[in-house]
């Protein structure tokens, strides 16, 4: 099984390769050379992808699928940027109910070379009791809800013509497919986890809503884009109360503001680190 592991992963995307092995080489070189000035980097590009979509409605609360409210979100994170950061090129997987596959959200990040990726989704659980945002960033620690999340996430693979053969027998409701996941390293861990860190932060200390935390697991979209990658889960819909508040216009707007502000601050953080 190792062997067939390790064949799929040699078979990975060539940017991923590149970009980890740019990585590697760019932390030699700076052990060696003098720090660079914050006008040496600039974040110019950041996808925002609406999770979902088209014939994958994600999940839905009583009245509310999460495809639907995750666009208007999207939508509205994008153009904060776009109005407050006009430097910024703003990329959007999809702007209206269609059905980019995963492979394809991956891809177009990974071809505009952007330099961050924010996913944004709508959670569910049976206990409809439960309520509040988490953001992930790609990890391996595969326990309880985190797993359950990973493979809600992943499973829209099904969805897919020929999944087999564009995943390379990822099969997001096995367990040892997941084994493929621990065999690689992100090089883009500690700065995913900053981004990550910051939407949060921004969810409870300045949106109101209940953040339950930054967290880990395997989701394949976060693991095939070769750069800063997040997937924001900005409530349940299984909880009827947070329902009937992300239906409101006005808390979409404060949710994506709250996104907004944790990316500009996150741009600010990076390209000021000598």
């Amino acid at each position: 099984m190792c062997e067939v592991i390790a064949l799929k992963i040699n078979n990975r995307s060539i940017v991923r390769n590149i970009a980890i092995i740019y990585a590697c080489t760019a932390i030699t070189l700076l052990s060696f050379s003098q720090p660079l000035s914050a006008q040496d980097y600039k974040l110019k590009k950041v996808v925002i992808d609406a999770g979902h979509g088209g014939k994958d409605p994600g999940t839905h609360g009583k009245t509310t699928k999460e495809k639907d409210l995750v666009l208007k979100v999207a939508l509205k994170v994008g153009k904060y940027i776009e109005t407050y950061l006009p430097d910024v090129e703003v990329i959007y997987t999809r702007k209206d109910d269609s059905f980019p596959t995963l492979q394809n959200r991956a891809k177009l990040a990974n071809d505009s070379e952007a330099d961050a990726f924010i996913s944004i989704h709508a959670n569910a659980l049976s206990r409809a009791s439960v309520y509040g945002t988490e953001t992930y960033v790609m990890g391996v620690q595969n326990s309880g809800r985190n797993f359950e999340v990973a493979k809600r996430e992943n499973a829209v693979i099904l969805l897919e013509e020929n999944y087999q053969e564009k995943y390379e027998g990822f099969d997001p409701t096995s367990t040892e497919s997941y084994i493929m996941f621990s065999m690689t390293q992100s090089a883009y861990h500690e700065s995913s986890l900053l981004l990550a860190n910051n939407i949060e932060n921004q969810f409870s200390k300045r949106v109101g809503r209940k953040s339950l935390g930054v967290k880990q697991s395997s989701l394949y979209l976060m693991w095939a884009t070769a750069m800063p990658s997040v997937l924001v889960e900005i409530g349940y819909l299984t909880n009827e109360k947070e329902e009937r508040e992300l239906k409101s216009a006005k808390v979409q707007d404060y949710i994506a503001s709250g996104i907004f502000r944790a990316f500009r601050d996150y741009k600010t953080q990076i390209e000021s680190v000598n």
